[in-house]
């Protein structure tokens, strides 16, 4: 009775996920291609999509279904199916406290928040992106109170990208970082040793770029028979269905680490995606575990590996043949240190790997006081400012630069910012535990030699699925529970010899 219970179940959870891949086709559409004038009929087609799915998903029937199945014994049967029923029952226990209009509303309104927010960030214009601002935020504040649990309104968002990580833990352990990473910061400033960085902000022709973005790519493993690169005002991932995983990048032809990392960092977002299950699409075993884990993997590639010694010393001699102007007068050492360079900016996808961190506790600490209503939308742009320069020592001229820089509020993701430095410590305890297993992973960047990565990473994460916790994936991985100390020590190891500091 059950095995026939669990095989309907399965059936209808991967008939869902049809409808949730159209959704996310046409959400991908909406950021890469969508004419602005589509954006009203777009919005309803999405809010017509979320309600429908989140029908599906909140059918008394699907309630009765889990139930039978979480009373069941799975003890010695398959354990894969064992975790689907749990995260599916935790996952309706969740979604049917949503009510279905907000779901719908939230949907519509966040397609028109990410179109105002792109025209406003071209006009140079907060004032015009706060009115739909202030009723996202509005929404998620109701979207938190319906949900519940937690201490926080936080709380209760932040379950939809880091499944059991709280606000006030995520306090503690971002203050213990940032109090960490200042010292570390303010050695590498007074060393008084200044990167070339000067030769990334030649001419490198866009065209170009996107040859030699690709090239990287394909060497590293994504399957471009199986994705595509496309241009977006923020780049991004959407991993659509097994066979079909979009990247985005955006190009600057007079700053090179903008579209070549950003594309290396999309790049491990979609070998995450294509390392998924195939067999089990639509379940929770063949799901990613958490925004954490996925960020380690963007990471692991974009600084981890794209920023390591060994992978220039193959990519070194390529990218001057591809841009014999920029960079055929350049020493390989130069080059290498002008990629690592330190110093604190104003955009957080170009920051540092040793300021990145400090830009997420900006939005971390700013999302948490919007929700809360401690901060008004109106104040945000001079909150921020406020904490730039506390923070960081530095302060954006424009709002474009500043406030407006990041889709992600627009888009409604309250919640998410906190994994990007979550991902940061995984991936530095996981690549360290590659390092163990696989021996001299620079040596074999060197030779080109990404699979023994991309293999290991494939089964110690990626074949995982959602059947455990990332706290348990991490200690299953590395054998030890998350620390800041790996990824400290990767820092001090990598930006120690270049600045010469201990």
């Amino acid at each position: 009775m059950s095995d026939n219970l669990y095989a309907t179940v399965r059936e209808y959870y991967r008939e869902t996920a049809l409808l949730e891949t159209v959704a996310e086709t046409l959400a991908w559409d909406e950021r890469a291609n969508l004419p602005p004038g589509g954006a009203d009929y777009r919005g309803e087609q999405l809010a017509y999509l979320a309600r429908e799915i989140h029908r599906r998903r909140t059918a008394p029937q699907v309630g009765e279904w889990l139930q039978s199945l979480s009373d069941r014994d799975w003890s010695g049967d398959d354990p894969d199916a064992a975790a689907d029923v749990r995260e599916m029952r935790r996952e309706y226990e969740r979604r049917r406290r949503l009510p279905e209009a907000l779901v719908s509303e939230l949907a519509r309104l966040t397609v028109e928040g990410q179109q105002v927010w792109a025209q406003a960030r071209r006009a140079n214009d907060f004032a015009s992106f706060r009115p739909v601002l202030e009723k996202i935020v509005a929404r998620k504040r109701e979207e938190a109170q319906a949900l519940g649990g937690g201490e926080s309104l936080y709380d209760a968002l932040l379950e939809d990208y880091e499944p059991g990580a709280t606000a006030a833990e995520l306090t503690t352990l971002f203050a213990e970082l940032r109090d960490a990473l200042a010292p570390l910061v303010r050695s590498v400033v007074e060393s008084g040793r200044e990167p070339p960085t000067e030769i990334l902000r030649r001419l490198y022709p866009i065209e170009t770029q996107r040859q030699f973005s690709v090239f990287a790519a394909k060497r590293i493993g994504f399957d471009f028979d199986r994705g595509r690169i496309d241009v977006s005002a923020h780049p991004f991932c959407s991993g659509i269905a097994p066979n079909d995983c979009r990247l985005t990048t955006r190009y600057s032809e007079r700053l090179f680490p903008n579209a070549f990392f950003g594309t290396l960092h999309e790049s491990g977002h979609g070998l995450y995606e294509q390392g998924l299950r195939k067999e089990r699409h639509g379940l929770p075993s063949g799901t990613y575990l958490s925004l954490g884990i996925h960020e380690s993997q963007s990471l692991m590639w974009e600084n981890f590996v794209g920023r390591s010694r060994g992978f220039w010393r193959y990519f070194f001699p390529a990218a001057q043949g591809a841009f014999p102007e920029a960079l055929g007068d350049v020493d390989a050492e130069a080059f290498y240190f002008a990629i690592n360079a330190v110093r604190p900016s104003l955009i957080r996808v170009d920051a540092d790997q040793a300021t990145y961190s400090l830009h997420v506790i900006v939005r971390f600490e700013l999302e948490i006081a919007l929700l809360e209503g401690s901060l008004a939308v109106a104040d945000l742009p001079g909150a921020w400012n406020e904490k730039y320069q506390k923070y960081l020592g530095v302060q954006s001229a424009t709002e474009a630069d500043g406030v407006l820089q990041d889709v992600h509020w627009s888009a409604g993701l309250f919640g998410y910012f906190p994994t990007y430095t979550l991902g940061h410590l995984n991936a530095a305890q996981m690549f360290d535990q590659a390092k163990q297993d696989l021996g001299d992973l620079d040596e074999q960047f060197a030779r080109c030699e990404f699979r023994p990565l991309l293999d290991w990473l494939r089964e110690k994460v990626h074949r995982v699925g959602r059947t455990c916790t990332s706290p348990e994936l991490i200690e299953r991985v590395t054998g030890r529970p998350l620390s800041q100390e790996p990824f400290l020590a990767h820092l001090r190891r990598r930006l120690g010899p270049l600045y010469g500091i201990e």
